[in-house]
């Protein structure tokens, strides 16, 4: 199973979609710039959520019986 990430400022979505590697670098970044420069977000108003894919692998052929089309 695999995860994507999405990340907030004040509730409101600046990236969705991100894989793990994504996330760590934006998330990463993110802290960096409103500890240092001067912004109107905080640290605290920063959040991201976490979501887990549920995947599987499925081989579809024809179905018995009558033609699809």
């Amino acid at each position: 199973m695999s995860r994507i990430y999405h990340i907030y400022a004040r509730g409101e979505c600046l990236y969705h979609n991100l894989n793990e590697q994504q996330f760590q670098d934006t998330w990463q970044q993110l802290q960096g710039m409103v500890g240092l420069m001067k912004t109107d977000y905080s640290r605290e108003d920063l959040s991201y959520e976490t979501v887990q894919l549920l995947t599987e692998n499925h081989v579809y052929g024809e179905p018995s019986g009558h033609d699809s089309y």
